[in-house]
């Protein structure tokens, strides 16, 4: 039940990311066709501002598939005995990280919110909107990390490893 959940979770993640992205690019062209009829559009800071939501949205759909980037100088050199733990403590090491910072940027958000910060640029958006959509994404990539954590607490091989030869939906024994 949880594990359906969790995963339309991080597919809803990775589409909202998606929308975001077309919001560039409608920022984009819209900025375009105002030149083209001698108007001034300023959207680039909208731009950026989907690019920050899209960015943090799409983090937990990524490792979820296993799209970051993987260095194993050191894991692959291991001894197989050791490599379940290293993993285990560099996702532990990971969840505590994220969730440090996913903490501190709804807190961010949430004072940017009490004191009505707005942004500079002509779009005088007020700072907690795209400091929500970051906190979310970060939120949900903690998530993730707490969900791989268990995951492999329970014995199975890490899913950010080969997203296309490990098994998602069961523990190895």
């Amino acid at each position: 039940m949880i594990r359906g959940v969790l995963d339309r979770f991080y597919e809803a993640c990775g589409y909202i990311a998606a929308a975001f992205m077309v919001g560039i690019g409608l920022a984009i062209v819209t900025q375009i066709v105002g030149r083209m009829r001698g108007v001034t559009v300023d959207a680039t800071e909208a731009a950026g501002l989907c690019l920050a939501a899209s960015t943090f949205f799409g983090l937990a759909h990524t490792f979820r598939r296993g799209g970051h980037v993987r260095i194993n100088l050191i894991v692959d050199r291991l001894p197989q005995r050791w490599r379940h733990g290293v993993e285990i403590f560099n996702c532990l090491l990971g969840t505590v990280v994220v969730s440090f910072l996913a903490w501190h940027v709804a807190s961010l958000a949430l004072q940017s919110r009490e004191f009505n910060d707005v942004s500079p640029g002509l779009l005088a958006m007020p700072f907690w909107i795209p400091q929500t959509g970051v906190a979310i994404g970060i939120a949900a990539l903690a998530i993730a990390f707490i969900d791989e954590l268990i995951w492999l607490l329970a014995g199975g091989k890490p899913r950010y490893e080969a997203p296309d030869e490990v098994e998602l939906d069961r523990p190895v024994a």
